[in-house]
């Protein structure tokens, strides 16, 4: 029943604050305890919480020899995380940008997508060597972020009372309870969607793609209300880089990837979406609601193109 479906979703967007709540502060407050600069808890622990579900997804769809899935998930996700999460974050507040996101993170995550597409059009795959390659590139950027956290190691304060276990349990407890979140949504949306009359194509390009996102999307509102807007920037950078080089890296590694033609488009898209940011908050090193229009607007255009394109 329709009502049943309704119900289901409400409880999974409840299950998706709630667990953002937990996830956020139980990793500020283990930043805060341990005097680790919030934007590396951003882009480390909090990216690749946030981005389970996209692991999931690409790895399990290597594993059953349907690879192709994960350069689509990946990159469509690295789409959406800026255009449409950074978009709505900002729209409800302004976002400000560290200098090393600027001047580091953000050029490298575009790099690594030029990389990808560079690599997908020289013969239609992701090669395992190649997978390799960006593995040994994740690994690099690990260490850039140790030596971030080493040199630029926060005043460790008294405003957290909580133990250590009991942050690492909300985190966990919250990202869990995201994931759990975002599945119900989706699977209830999507049922309602074709309860009324829906295409799957659709369905396919907004609820599943953005449902898959959900947990970076209420993270980075959560962070950014609380005023981390570090964990908020972090998470949107940090799950990008980890999606292309981690999930896809494994997952070439496990099996060759094909690249399809259009993922060239959708990468190139994703780059747009990149240098677009960086173009935004270069100047005031803030990501304002007019920036946030711009990003949406370039998401409607995108996504227009997709419907139409058949």
């Amino acid at each position: 029943m329709i009502v049943i479906k309704v119900l289901l979703l409400c409880v999974g967007f409840a299950l998706l604050i709630k667990g953002a709540d937990w996830f956020v502060d139980g990793c500020a407050g283990i930043a805060n305890k341990f005097g680790i600069p919030q934007i590396v808890i951003g882009l480390t622990i909090v990216a690749m919480g946030t981005s389970a579900p996209e692991t999931a997804v690409s790895i399990t769809a290597a594993l059953k020899n349907n690879a192709g899935i994960s350069v689509g998930n990946a990159i469509g996700s690295n789409i959406l995380n800026i255009l449409i999460i950074l978009g709505i974050t900002s729209l409800i507040i302004p976002l400000r940008l560290k200098n090393t996101t600027l001047k580091y993170e953000i050029p490298f995550m575009l790099i690594i997508s030029i990389t990808l597409i560079v690599m997908g059009s020289i013969d239609n795959y992701i090669s395992r060597p190649e997978g390799i390659i960006l593995w040994i590139l994740f690994i690099g950027y690990l260490t850039y972020l140790f030596f971030l956290s080493k040199n630029n190691k926060a005043d460790v304060t008294n405003e957290t009372k909580e133990s250590t276990w009991k942050l690492l349990a909300f985190a966990v407890l919250g990202v869990i309870t995201i994931v759990l979140g975002s599945n119900i949504s989706v699977n209830a949306a999507t049922a309602i969607a074709k309860k009324i009359g829906i295409s799957e194509r659709i369905i396919g390009l907004t609820i599943v793609a953005l449902g898959t996102s959900l947990p970076e999307l209420v993270t980075s509102i959560t962070a950014a209300k609380g005023g981390n807007d570090d964990i908020a920037i972090g998470n949107i950078i940090g799950s990008n880089i980890f999606n292309i080089l981690f999930v896809i890296g494994t997952s070439s590694i496990i099996i060759p990837i094909k690249f399809q033609q259009t993922f060239i488009l959708d990468g190139m898209v994703s780059v747009l979406a990149g240098a677009s940011l960086l173009l935004l908050t270069l100047k005031h090193k803030q990501l304002n609601r007019l920036g946030g229009i711009i990003l949406l607007s370039e998401y409607t255009v995108y996504l227009t193109y997709l419907i139409c394109d058949k």
